[in-house]
């Protein structure tokens, strides 16, 4: 990419690129898997498996003399459960391999945003020591943006977080109380 490419092209191509570096480095049983399961999850196989089922009973009803598989279709149940098993591992593998390409997308937004959080925090800073150095502008304390130049921690936002889904989960008449408090809370005193 050169220094005429917009900086959105470039990021979005640069995910692309990311995503097709990953793509290039899944083995190649687990893309026809994928190719599997994805040929799996199409309507026509809904309607086959219909009328294969449907054809195998009436011909087992309708032809004695063909019938290879007499009610109550033993044969017919085997191949339906073996089909249902066969399934079911398609769409774990091919779930657990998008659950971990999920995650990994989820920390690099959450690197990105933390990033992006910092930058702003520095600007805010930057901003507040101008108008501070500035003789035109009047200083006065702002204790939002100092607040907002210090940036977020992490561990602070997580307990925060903790704490606000403690207290939605709290029953009602019960007292939420933080996740790092559990077990060495006393009792409140009546007034």
């Amino acid at each position: 990419m050169d220094a005429q490419t917009p900086p959105v092209r470039q990021k979005v191509e640069t995910i692309a690129e990311l995503d097709r570096m990953v793509e290039r480095r899944v083995p190649r049983h687990q893309q026809l898997i994928e190719v599997l399961a994805t040929q799996l999850g199409q309507p026509r196989i809904l309607y086959l498996l219909l009328v294969l089922v449907a054809g195998w009973i009436g011909l087992n009803v309708l032809r004695p003399r063909l019938a290879w598989d007499a009610p109550p279709f033993f044969w017919l149940q085997g191949l339906l459960a073996l089909l249902s098993v066969t399934t079911t591992t398609v769409v774990l593998i091919t779930q657990t391999r998008w659950l971990r390409r999920v995650e990994r997308r989820s920390q690099l937004d959450l690197h990105i945003n933390l990033l992006a959080e910092e930058k702003v925090a520095k600007l805010v800073a930057l901003l507040e020591e101008l108008r501070r150095d500035l003789p035109s502008v009047r200083d006065r304390p702002d204790p939002e943006a100092a607040a907002m130049s210090r940036g977020t921690d992490a561990s602070e936002l997580l307990d925060e977080l903790e704490r606000s889904l403690d207290h939605e989960d709290a029953r009602p008449g019960q007292v939420a109380t933080p996740a790092a408090n559990r077990g060495a809370e006393t009792p409140a005193k009546a007034p």
